[in-house]
């Protein structure tokens, strides 16, 4: 657990602690901290919030998921749902996202701790792998801009699917496709919530047009 404020620590740590199945082995205040404990420790998985001291929670999360990926449940303020911060770190590879637990809100502490465990168990069952560089010997990998378009459709249809974290690739693979390619069909596994607004970044960063599938639509190429 990393986050700035001793009492949200003590708190998250008692509804954590109340699952029979969940122990929380530490709670850090800042970044750096956590990265030693995260070493002695190991832990199955992390929360972590975002605004904190020394470095932020994302930046932290870039970090973690490059050198020592494990299964991370943000609890934030900043992480709600819709929100750009919570789509920047599901894209950094965070598995889900749970606001902070607040007394003026719509459901009691008991049921907040309920969703908060249930997260954090389903994020334990989450497979990651780090991320590898290839040896200097392998031949290259051929540019994506390189592959043949297809004016007018072909019948050709480029498929792809991503578990949890696998946004920041799709990203990277559609922006070396051409305007002109065949259909793409893309599967995404992340919160229903931000499938609409991921669709519309990555049309404005790509040439092919990219849209959130609603039923019926015709696939064509571009």
């Amino acid at each position: 657990m990393v986050d700035d404020s001793a009492l949200m620590r003590g708190l998250l740590s008692q509804m954590i602690g109340l699952a029979p199945d969940m122990e929380v082995v530490g709670a850090a205040p800042d970044a750096p901290t956590a990265r030693e404990m995260i070493k002695v420790l190991n832990p199955d998985v992390l929360t972590l919030d975002v605004q904190m001291p020394k470095m932020d929670g994302l930046e932290f999360l870039e970090r973690l998921m490059r050198l020592r990926p494990m299964p991370v449940v943000m609890v934030s303020s900043f992480t709600e749902a819709g929100s750009d911060t919570t789509l920047r770190a599901l894209e950094l590879g965070a598995i889900d996202f749970i606001g902070k637990p607040r007394s003026d809100g719509g459901r009691s502490m008991e049921n907040y701790a309920e969703e908060l465990v249930e997260k954090i168990r389903a994020a334990k069952g989450a497979r990651l792998r780090r991320a590898t560089i290839a040896p200097a010997s392998l031949p290259a990998v051929k540019p994506a801009m390189q592959l043949k378009t297809a004016p007018g459709g072909n019948g050709k249809i480029i498929f792809v699917g991503a578990s949890t974290g696998g946004t920041e690739a799709i990203k990277d693979f559609l922006l070396g496709i051409p305007a002109d390619c065949p259909p793409i069909l893309i599967v995404q596994h992340m919160p229903e919530a931000f499938t609409a607004s991921f669709a519309r970044r990555l049309d404005t960063l790509c040439a092919p047009r990219v849209i959130e599938a609603q039923g019926n639509e015709k696939v064509e190429p571009g």
